[in-house]
Protein backbone atom coordinates (compact mmCIF):
# COMPACT_ATOMS: atom_id res chain seq x y z
CA UNK A 1 0.00 0.00 0.00
CA UNK A 2 3.06 2.34 0.77
CA UNK A 3 4.00 1.95 -2.65
CA UNK A 4 1.35 2.51 -4.38
CA UNK A 5 0.58 5.98 -2.58
CA UNK A 6 4.46 7.12 -3.11
CA UNK A 7 4.23 5.62 -6.89
CA UNK A 8 2.74 9.27 -8.10
CA UNK A 9 5.66 11.25 -6.61
CA UNK A 10 8.10 8.52 -8.14
CA UNK A 11 6.36 8.78 -11.79
CA UNK A 12 6.19 13.02 -11.00
CA UNK A 13 10.01 13.25 -9.90
CA UNK A 14 11.54 11.26 -12.67
CA UNK A 15 9.09 12.85 -15.69
CA UNK A 16 9.82 16.41 -14.19
CA UNK A 17 13.93 15.58 -13.22
CA UNK A 18 15.55 16.90 -9.93
CA UNK A 19 13.93 20.52 -9.84
CA UNK A 20 10.33 18.77 -9.38
CA UNK A 21 12.33 16.46 -6.73
CA UNK A 22 13.32 19.53 -4.68
CA UNK A 23 9.69 21.46 -5.29
CA UNK A 24 8.72 18.65 -3.38
CA UNK A 25 11.04 18.63 -1.11
CA UNK A 26 9.87 22.84 -0.19
CA UNK A 27 6.85 22.02 -0.32
CA UNK A 28 7.24 19.31 2.50
CA UNK A 29 8.69 22.55 4.78
CA UNK A 30 5.99 24.81 3.72
CA UNK A 31 3.49 22.26 4.99
CA UNK A 32 5.29 21.49 7.95
CA UNK A 33 5.71 25.46 8.75
CA UNK A 34 1.95 25.76 8.44
CA UNK A 35 0.48 22.89 10.65
CA UNK A 36 3.45 24.29 13.07
CA UNK A 37 2.05 27.63 13.09
CA UNK A 38 -1.72 26.71 13.45
CA UNK A 39 -0.86 24.39 16.65
CA UNK A 40 1.49 27.46 17.92
CA UNK A 41 -1.35 29.83 17.57
CA UNK A 42 -3.64 27.20 19.10
CA UNK A 43 -1.40 26.66 21.97
CA UNK A 44 -1.09 30.55 22.59
CA UNK A 45 -4.71 31.88 22.68
CA UNK A 46 -4.59 33.90 19.39
CA UNK A 47 -7.77 35.51 19.15
CA UNK A 48 -9.51 34.74 22.45
CA UNK A 49 -9.71 38.07 23.91
CA UNK A 50 -13.01 37.72 26.20
CA UNK A 51 -10.92 37.26 29.28
CA UNK A 52 -8.94 40.05 28.34
CA UNK A 53 -12.10 42.24 27.66
CA UNK A 54 -13.50 41.14 31.26
CA UNK A 55 -10.77 41.65 33.53
CA UNK A 56 -10.57 45.42 31.95
CA UNK A 57 -13.98 45.97 32.88
CA UNK A 58 -13.09 44.64 36.36
CA UNK A 59 -10.31 46.72 36.79
CA UNK A 60 -12.06 49.72 35.52
CA UNK A 61 -14.82 49.08 38.45
CA UNK A 62 -12.14 49.23 41.02
CA UNK A 63 -11.41 46.05 42.02
CA UNK A 64 -7.65 45.87 41.03
CA UNK A 65 -6.59 42.63 42.46
CA UNK A 66 -9.51 40.79 40.75
CA UNK A 67 -9.11 42.64 37.91
CA UNK A 68 -5.34 41.17 37.39
CA UNK A 69 -6.17 37.58 38.76
CA UNK A 70 -8.34 37.21 36.00
CA UNK A 71 -5.95 38.61 33.16
CA UNK A 72 -3.32 36.28 34.65
CA UNK A 73 -5.30 33.20 34.16
CA UNK A 74 -5.63 33.72 30.54
CA UNK A 75 -3.26 32.58 28.07
CA UNK A 76 -3.56 34.45 24.92
CA UNK A 77 -1.34 37.01 24.11
CA UNK A 78 -3.72 40.32 24.74
CA UNK A 79 -4.18 38.76 28.48
CA UNK A 80 -0.72 38.44 29.41
CA UNK A 81 0.16 41.61 27.93
CA UNK A 82 -2.78 43.12 30.17
CA UNK A 83 -1.47 41.42 33.21
CA UNK A 84 1.77 42.66 32.77
CA UNK A 85 0.80 45.89 32.19
CA UNK A 86 -1.76 45.81 35.29
CA UNK A 87 0.72 44.84 37.88
CA UNK A 88 3.18 47.65 36.68
CA UNK A 89 0.35 49.96 37.37
CA UNK A 90 -0.40 48.93 40.93
CA UNK A 91 3.11 49.26 42.45
CA UNK A 92 3.13 52.54 44.47
CA UNK A 93 4.69 55.15 42.86
CA UNK A 94 5.73 53.64 39.56
CA UNK A 95 6.86 55.99 36.38
CA UNK A 96 4.19 55.67 33.52
CA UNK A 97 6.08 56.65 31.02
CA UNK A 98 8.17 53.62 32.05
CA UNK A 99 5.92 51.10 32.70
CA UNK A 100 4.40 52.23 29.37
CA UNK A 101 7.54 51.23 27.79
CA UNK A 102 7.78 48.01 29.58
CA UNK A 103 4.39 47.16 28.08
CA UNK A 104 5.42 48.04 24.96
CA UNK A 105 8.57 46.34 24.74
CA UNK A 106 6.42 42.89 25.84
CA UNK A 107 3.81 43.77 23.41
CA UNK A 108 6.81 43.44 20.72
CA UNK A 109 8.13 40.50 22.38
CA UNK A 110 5.26 38.46 22.01
CA UNK A 111 4.14 39.85 17.99
CA UNK A 112 7.57 38.74 17.17
CA UNK A 113 6.91 35.01 18.35
CA UNK A 114 3.96 34.90 16.64
CA UNK A 115 6.18 36.19 13.73
CA UNK A 116 8.85 33.35 13.96
CA UNK A 117 8.61 30.97 10.75
CA UNK A 118 6.66 33.12 8.40
CA UNK A 119 9.23 34.75 7.08
CA UNK A 120 10.50 30.92 5.73
CA UNK A 121 7.11 30.61 4.83
CA UNK A 122 7.00 33.91 2.68
CA UNK A 123 10.18 32.91 1.04
CA UNK A 124 9.21 29.36 -0.12
CA UNK A 125 5.82 31.28 -1.28
CA UNK A 126 8.34 33.80 -3.50
CA UNK A 127 11.08 31.06 -4.50
CA UNK A 128 8.79 28.39 -5.23
CA UNK A 129 7.57 29.67 -8.52
CA UNK A 130 11.04 31.11 -9.47
CA UNK A 131 12.73 27.22 -9.21
CA UNK A 132 9.34 26.31 -11.10
CA UNK A 133 10.33 28.59 -13.69
CA UNK A 134 14.14 27.65 -13.36
CA UNK A 135 13.42 24.34 -14.50
CA UNK A 136 10.89 25.13 -17.02
CA UNK A 137 14.15 27.54 -19.05
CA UNK A 138 16.19 24.27 -18.32
CA UNK A 139 13.98 21.69 -19.92
CA UNK A 140 13.07 24.14 -22.86
CA UNK A 141 16.92 24.52 -23.50
CA UNK A 142 17.32 20.73 -23.56
CA UNK A 143 14.35 20.52 -26.07
CA UNK A 144 15.51 22.95 -28.68
CA UNK A 145 19.25 21.48 -28.32
CA UNK A 146 18.01 18.32 -29.28
CA UNK A 147 15.75 20.13 -32.08
CA UNK A 148 18.53 21.65 -33.04
CA UNK A 149 20.52 17.79 -32.49
CA UNK A 150 17.83 16.34 -34.78
CA UNK A 151 17.54 18.33 -37.93
CA UNK A 152 14.86 17.64 -40.45
CA UNK A 153 14.11 14.57 -39.03
CA UNK A 154 12.73 15.79 -35.83
CA UNK A 155 9.64 14.28 -34.67
CA UNK A 156 7.16 16.91 -33.57
CA UNK A 157 5.39 14.98 -31.08
CA UNK A 158 8.78 14.21 -29.41
CA UNK A 159 9.12 17.95 -29.48
CA UNK A 160 5.90 18.68 -27.67
CA UNK A 161 6.57 15.91 -25.55
CA UNK A 162 9.92 17.82 -24.59
CA UNK A 163 7.96 21.03 -23.75
CA UNK A 164 5.14 19.27 -21.74
CA UNK A 165 7.47 18.28 -19.52
CA UNK A 166 9.50 21.55 -19.13
CA UNK A 167 6.47 23.52 -18.26
CA UNK A 168 5.66 21.28 -15.03
CA UNK A 169 7.99 22.48 -13.51
CA UNK A 170 6.53 25.95 -13.33
CA UNK A 171 3.08 23.69 -12.44
CA UNK A 172 4.35 22.69 -9.67
CA UNK A 173 5.65 25.69 -8.46
CA UNK A 174 2.58 27.75 -8.73
CA UNK A 175 0.50 24.96 -6.67
CA UNK A 176 3.15 25.30 -3.94
CA UNK A 177 3.31 28.75 -3.98
CA UNK A 178 -0.31 29.73 -4.23
CA UNK A 179 -1.11 28.35 -1.10
CA UNK A 180 1.85 28.91 0.79
CA UNK A 181 1.14 32.65 0.26
CA UNK A 182 -2.62 32.16 1.20
CA UNK A 183 -1.30 30.83 4.52
CA UNK A 184 0.89 33.97 4.79
CA UNK A 185 -1.57 36.26 4.36
CA UNK A 186 -3.83 34.57 6.74
CA UNK A 187 -1.40 34.12 9.53
CA UNK A 188 -0.82 38.08 9.08
CA UNK A 189 -3.93 38.97 9.52
CA UNK A 190 -4.39 37.07 12.82
CA UNK A 191 -1.30 38.64 14.11
CA UNK A 192 -2.07 42.44 12.68
CA UNK A 193 -5.95 41.67 14.49
CA UNK A 194 -4.11 40.88 17.74
CA UNK A 195 -1.91 43.54 17.82
CA UNK A 196 -5.21 46.50 17.18
CA UNK A 197 -6.58 44.34 19.87
CA UNK A 198 -3.42 45.07 22.48
CA UNK A 199 -3.54 48.63 21.57
CA UNK A 200 -6.89 49.10 21.67
CA UNK A 201 -7.11 47.51 25.72
CA UNK A 202 -4.61 49.28 26.56
CA UNK A 203 -4.71 52.01 26.00
CA UNK A 204 -8.05 51.79 27.52
CA UNK A 205 -5.94 50.71 30.89
CA UNK A 206 -3.92 53.96 30.69
CA UNK A 207 -5.90 56.34 29.97
CA UNK A 208 -9.69 55.25 31.98
CA UNK A 209 -10.28 56.52 35.72
CA UNK A 210 -11.07 53.44 37.43
CA UNK A 211 -14.73 53.42 39.35
CA UNK A 212 -15.67 52.38 42.75
CA UNK A 213 -18.34 50.09 41.33
CA UNK A 214 -17.09 46.41 41.39
CA UNK A 215 -20.36 45.12 42.55
CA UNK A 216 -22.32 46.55 38.98
CA UNK A 217 -19.52 44.85 36.69
CA UNK A 218 -21.37 42.62 34.46
CA UNK A 219 -18.38 39.90 33.60
CA UNK A 220 -18.85 37.99 30.36
CA UNK A 221 -19.49 34.33 30.41
CA UNK A 222 -16.89 31.78 29.61
CA UNK A 223 -17.25 30.29 26.65
CA UNK A 224 -18.77 26.71 26.50
CA UNK A 225 -17.30 23.94 24.14
CA UNK A 226 -19.63 22.14 21.48
CA UNK A 227 -19.54 19.14 23.94
CA UNK A 228 -21.66 21.61 26.67
CA UNK A 229 -18.69 21.29 28.72
CA UNK A 230 -16.42 24.77 30.07
CA UNK A 231 -13.50 25.71 28.10
CA UNK A 232 -11.16 28.48 29.09
CA UNK A 233 -11.68 31.75 28.26
CA UNK A 234 -8.33 34.18 27.27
Amino acid sequence: MEFSLLDPLRSLVETGGPVVGLLLAVSVVALTLIVVKIAHFWRAGVGRHRRARNALAIWESGDKSAALAHAHEGVAPVSRLLAHGMRGLRQPGGDMTLIREDVERVAIEILASLRSGLRALDAIAQVAPLLGLFGTVLGMIEAFRALQAGGSNVDPAALAGGIWVALLTTAVGLGIAMPASLAVSWFEARIESERVTMETLLTALFTRRPTEHAANVRVLPVATGEAGGPRNAN
